[in-house]
């Protein structure tokens, strides 16, 4: 058993990185390489795998998941001494290293290891807008005596399609091809059929010798833990026919004392056209590939590209940039979140340790909340990502649970029905809005079901995810669940009794009468916020309209959806009650209660107090809030998946982090700054540096579930890196914690923070106006400004919590100009603007 207070790295924020001083990590901790499209995952001893933009259609390289020992295949750098052999990273070889050092930064990692007397180096990264890995690795003799050494690379091809890779052996161990030209060796199997792409692997120096057959390399019945060629210290020049490809460099290293020398390695993907692909009958066309090379070809040119990626990161990260009296909350803030929601949107939740890359393909709900995260680093980004989104609803106004990267098409085989799905299109649309100000997005012509003879412009498409809300409504007038709302595994229509059907696309009867009180308050929250965007586009009409149908629902929620104390999670398919007091187990569940306080429901007659009181009592535990309370005991086909779990695990009573910040955002509304931030504590990684045994995923991001008070170990964290929670914590931390948040006529500001925090500073940029703002907390006057609080006007403050600032005056004074309550107009002050912000008790 690791001891639980063992630290096995810390933050490096100087430089933006994250440093492990030990190989053996509780479980493997990863980076992220990569940039449009072409993307790379790497563990903290080199694992991991490449792929370009579908990491089951194009795997460049192979990887093995749950496997035994874990973390088996990456990017290797085998460095043979004498009789001592070792792995620059830490492994996969078992030399016990005289140092190690992996730091994790923005789009690159670097790995320091010393074995007697040589110390080996290796930066790790994708330029970009470039299909490659390069890997800038060095060798230095640190002793007296003269070092006669062998460095061997190694990294095994995958055959393209994830999937059928680790499945259909007796096709795939008849079809590996290669090629090897100089010190370049090239992976073509299938390239004489239907595809024109092929990969390489690249060093910038003269070989001693190659390998690219694996048997060849490793020997028989052995691992990459101990290669054959690595303990004789000679390649065997094999060239893969049929068998598994790899590649493998030979590079004999002679140095004297004191002596560095180094290599630039590129591993790269290219794509031909069809009467393009030969040079010859049997021999690929390289002339893409010595391009690509050639941009790499020293370590100055890989450095120069090093320095752009660094400054690509700085000018992102440099967006959003605060100072609070919390260094951790600075720290996740500034650099480890923003990072996280960025890859986060990048991949959606197809492509990490957790998540093979072969199944899931981009979520239409996970996609579209991953934007509110990033809107503000890359907009344009967001734009064609939402546009995508919506090219794959139905033209009833649902959609494609998920859709294929490479493709863009909606993924039938998971089909719809999920019917949260249609209106996360409206969050992200109005987010991405009151961000940029462009509106044009709106007539932009877009596809049903990817169907070019069937658009209409991207706000009918809103329309349409409005109304199919409307059209779908059960016997309480609530939103009918479909196949499950967010949580995936609340299957309310399946019944399933056989342990071969899928959950969540199995579904029995009409599912007319299942119905669920989180789409409920969604639809509250962002109907009405589609109805603001009908009112700002010309369509008052429609806003009307749609106003009637969110009060209703609102209604509807008063008199069906209120159990006393909290709020009713869902109506099951028998018309019975799901998060009710009246229920044995499952009695309070934490969405129903997040949307519908954050959509307002209850704030004008207590109800939402009461609900956030609830969840303190029956939800919180010291590593978050749990999903629901008591924990499903069994297993209920009316249910479905949520009880298939054991108790403190995932959906049943886990603390599911996604929806976590929706309390957080809850409290911040109704004037609670300390419980806000306490739950944010409790969640964010950067506060639980000293649990990092505890939890065993990566201590500098966000996981999706951490195990509840009804596990065997509380407070363990998996699932790590693809998670909405990522960009839901940013937004709750910066929109309603500090309350810097955009809006349609420009930047409005409403904190609510700790008495404590009295002197805070955001940098933002906004619409490109620069925005210097100093929050000050002066509690202790309350003479200045005026009595208005935005967004967060209620008159429930929770009496268990200190009074929140928030809840009394704000004063904004803009370059010496005092404002009018607390929207900075973007018409007025679209330069670079000082904004001086005073709360007063």
């Amino acid at each position: 058993m690791i001891d639980s207070k063992t630290k096995f790295g810390h933050f490096d924020n100087d430089n933006y990185e994250y440093v492990i001083t030990d190989p053996f990590t509780p479980s493997p901790w990863i980076n992220y390489l990569g940039n449009d499209g072409f993307h790379g995952l790497i563990s903290n001893t080199a694992g991991g795998y490449t792929f370009f933009r579908d990491p089951k259609f194009r795997r460049l390289t192979r990887y093995r998941y749950n496997n035994v020992p874990v973390d088996t295949g990456g990017r290797y750098f085998y460095i043979s001494d004498g009789d001592d052999a070792w792995s620059l990273a830490g492994r996969p070889m078992d030399t016990v290293l005289d140092k190690y050092e992996c730091r994790h930064g923005m789009g690159y990692s670097r790995f320091l290891s010393r074995k007697n007397d040589v110390e080996a180096k290796a930066t790790c990264f994708v330029p970009l807008n470039t299909t490659a890995e390069v890997y800038m690795v060095s060798l230095e003799n640190t002793g007296a005596k003269s070092k006669q050494l062998s460095m061997f690379s190694f990294l095994e091809w995958c055959l393209w399609n994830a999937e059928d890779d680790a499945t259909n052996f007796q096709r795939n161990l008849s079809t590996g091809e290669v090629e090897i030209s100089e010190s370049t060796l090239f992976h073509k199997t299938e390239f004489r059929e239907r595809r024109n792409h092929y990969a390489f692997y690249h060093v910038n120096h003269e070989l001693s010798g190659f390998d690219t057959c694996r048997d060849s390399f490793l020997g028989p019945y052995r691992g990459m833990h101990n290669p054959l060629v690595v303990e004789t210290g000679k390649s065997n020049n094999s060239h893969a026919h049929g068998f598994s490809p790899i590649a493998s460099h030979h590079l004999k290293v002679d140095l004297a004392p004191g002596e560095k020398t180094s290599f630039v390695f590129v591993m790269g993907y290219c794509e031909l056209a069809n009467d393009e692909k030969w040079a010859r009958p049997g021999v690929i066309n390289k002339k893409p590939a010595e391009a690509l090379i050639h941009r790499f070809d020293t370590t100055e040119k890989a450095q120069a590209a090093l320095d752009d990626l660094h400054r690509y990161w700085q000018d992102l990260l440099g967006k959003c940039v605060v100072k609070t009296p919390d260094s951790a909350f600075d720290t996740s803030i500034n650099i480890w979140n923003q990072y996280q929601n960025m890859v986060t949107f990048n991949l959606s939740r197809s492509a990490s340790f957790y998540e093979s890359g072969i199944g899931r393909g981009m979520g239409f709900r996970d996609s579209n909340q991953d934007t509110i995260g990033f809107t503000h680093m890359v907009p344009n980004k967001v734009r064609e990502r939402i546009l995508d989104l919506s090219a794959t609803q139905k033209p009833d106004g649902s959609a494609f649970h998920q859709y294929q990267p490479l493709t863009k098409k909606g993924n039938a085989n998971i089909g719809g029905n999920f019917n949260d799905d249609p209106m996360w299109l409206v969050l992200s649309t109005c987010n991405y809005i009151k961000e940029t100000g462009d509106y044009a997005i709106l007539d932009e012509l877009v596809p049903f079901n990817n169907d070019e003879t069937d658009s209409g412009t991207h706000f009918e498409h809103l329309h349409r995810a409005f109304n199919h809300v409307v059209n779908n409504l059960g016997p309480h007038g609530l939103p009918l669940i479909g196949r499950a709302d967010w949580n995936d595994c609340l299957n309310l229509n399946c019944f399933s009794t056989d342990p071969n059907e899928s959950f969540q696309t199995t579904q029995r009867g009409a599912s007319d009468i299942a119905e669920s009180l989180m789409i409920a308050g969604q639809f509250v929250l962002y109907g009405e916020e589609f109805a603001v965007l009908c009112d700002k586009t010309g369509h008052s009409e429609l806003a009307l309209t749609c106003r009637a149908h969110t009060d209703k629902m609102r209604e509807a929620i008063n008199t069906h959806g209120w159990d006393g104390e909290w709020f009713l999670r869902a109506y099951d398919a028998r018309g019975n009650k799901v998060g009710s007091n009246d229920n044995q187990e499952g009695k309070i569940f934490i969405e129903s209660q997040g949307f519908c306080v954050m959509a307002g429901v209850g704030t004008d007659n207590g109800r939402a107090k009461k609900a956030m009181d609830s969840v303190a009592e029956h939800l919180v535990t010291d590593y978050g809030i749990m999903l629901q309370q008591p924990a499903f005991s069994g297993y209920d086909k009316y249910l479905g998946e949520i009880s298939s779990y054991p108790p403190g695990y995932k959906e049943n009573a886990g603390i599911f982090c996604h929806n976590n910040p929706w309390i957080i955002i809850s409290e911040a509304m109704l004037h609670n700054p300390d419980r806000s931030l306490a739950y944010f504590s409790k969640l964010c990684p950067t506060y639980l540096q000293d649990k990092q045994a505890l939890r065993r995923s990566e201590p500098y991001v966000y996981s999706q579930m951490v195990a509840g008070a009804d596990s065997a170990v509380p407070g363990q964290a998996k699932n790590s890196w693809l998670t909405g929670t990522a960009s839901w914590s940013y937004y709750a931390a910066v929109q309603y914690i500090l309350g810097i948040r955009p809006d349609y006529d420009g930047l409005r500001i409403s904190p609510c923070v700790p008495a404590e925090w009295q002197e805070i500073n955001v940098k933002r940029t906004f619409r490109g106006a620069r925005y210097d703002i100093d929050i000050v907390n002066d509690v202790s006057d309350a003479s200045v400004g005026d009595d208005h609080t935005g967004e967060c006007n209620t008159s429930n403050t929770s009496d268990s919590t200190k009074p929140c600032v928030t809840a009394s005056r704000i004063s904004i004074v803009v370059d010496g100009n005092a404002l009018i309550g607390n929207l900075i107009p973007f018409a007025e002050f679209s330069g670079d603007h000082k904004v001086v912000v005073t709360l007063t008790k």
